[in-house]
């Protein structure tokens, strides 16, 4: 059985004898992701430089295809490069253990962290950083939102409307409707390369149109809670393209506007907690599925948002080298990107609504995007630190 797989899987990855075992690179990524810092650009950047340059156990062009792929595919683009690498060599039983290595640090971080918040939010102290944290963390997703623009928006005419139509219908509806972020893939593959089928009927249109359909039954149906948290955030975790900031919009959607599991002030602190915290920003979702439901809301949220990202990984990876740079391929991701930083630009002014209460946090999102301007590599942590720190100082004095 199992030479007949390998013979079937076409252009699978390189299966020489690696330099290293199994677990040695399940040691690195575990830490890595205890102790690496800086968003998805700077963690896929550490694995280049540990485990292409230095110890040379994956070979550049093996990185290269597990980059383009976790681009290209739905999830968070540095836990699907390490899943990806570690089906290099080990396959399934590789990417498994090291995308598990990968998110379980920070997920019992951000676990401790909902504990400490369910228990002590009501302290001052808690309240006096959070108050300082919110306001920075709207500042660095505003730097996000706009130097993801640049990279995936650029100068083409066509994913700027759709850009700007995302962004619009964030703001006016305060949450994301999932099927807009198909219909710009769709767009912008029929406009680039139009399929030899496009002529042959209206089937795959009809079938778009009914993606909100669907979409509105799930949403209706009055499912146990866990239940509702583990397909909540498995749909979100499908539309999280390149960064992890763009499943904000979708969990503000959802967690405040439609199920009201929490309220303004704890979604931001939620976001906040995953900006303190090494790994994937998207391991928010474990501090929001506890304060939802316990741990076993932590564990099915992250369950739900993580399980795409692995199986957008390990299903189509031998299968990538021979299609994934087709036009019609790289033209739908180019759409559904645009829209999901759109998105992301609408949630910066739906939070900073929610956030930006006063002078003071005016001042702490302004001074965080000036900072980010013009230190480029200033790390993110530092800033929610500090900014941290003046809560403690100001929110006593001025709510005193």
């Amino acid at each position: 059985m199992s030479n007949l797989q390998q013979t079937d899987m076409p252009h699978a990855p390189a299966a020489e004898r690696p330099g290293y075992t199994l677990w040695q690179l399940v040691l690195y990524m575990l830490r890595l992701g205890t102790l690496g810092f800086g968003g998805p650009v700077a963690l896929a950047g550490y694995m280049h430089r540990d485990l292409v340059d230095a110890r040379k156990w994956i070979t550049d062009a093996d990185y290269k295809e597990g980059l383009a792929l976790a681009q290209l595919a739905p999830g968070p683009l540095a836990a699907q490069l390490a899943i990806y690498l570690g089906y290099v060599h080990y396959r399934l039983v590789g990417a498994t253990l090291v995308g598990i290595a990968f998110v379980i640090p920070s997920f019992l971080m951000v676990v401790a962290l909902g504990w400490a918040y369910v228990r002590f939010g009501g302290l001052t102290w808690m309240q006096s950083v959070f108050y300082g944290v919110g306001a920075a963390v709207i500042g660095i997703i505003a730097i996000s939102a706009y130097k993801l623009t640049n990279k995936s928006v650029g100068k083409d005419k066509l994913l700027w409307v759709i850009y700007l139509v995302l962004a619009t219908v964030t703001v006016v509806t305060e949450s994301e409707i999932a099927w807009l972020f198909l219909a710009a893939g769709i767009v912008v593959w029929f406009w680039r390369a139009p399929p030899k089928w496009l002529r042959q009927g209206g089937l795959n249109a009809i079938a778009a149109t009914q993606v909100s359909t669907v979409s509105g039954i799930v949403s209706t149906v009055d499912w146990p809670l866990l239940t509702q948290i583990g397909v909540f955030f498995a749909k979100a975790g499908a539309f999280v393209f390149g960064s992890g900031l763009a499943i904000v919009p979708f969990l503000y959607g959802g967690v405040v506007t439609e199920h009201h599991w929490l309220n303004d002030k704890q979604f931001v602190d939620a976001v906040a907690v995953a900006m303190i915290t090494p790994g994937p920003v998207v391991i928010t979702v474990g501090f929001i599925g506890y304060l939802v439901a316990g741990l076993p809301g932590a564990s099915v949220a992250a369950l739900g948002t993580f399980l795409p990202c692995y199986l957008f990984t390990v299903i189509p990876a031998p299968y990538f080298k021979k299609y994934g740079k087709r036009p019609g391929i790289i033209a739908f991701v180019d759409g559904v990107t645009a829209a999901a930083v759109g998105a992301i630009t609408g949630a910066v002014i739906v939070l900073a609504k929610r956030s930006i209460i006063d002078l003071p946090t005016v001042l702490l999102a302004l001074v965080t995007v000036a900072l980010l301007w013009k230190f480029k590599k200033l790390p993110e942590p530092v800033i929610v630190v500090g900014a941290a720190l003046i809560g403690l100082v100001a929110y006593p004095f001025l709510h005193a």
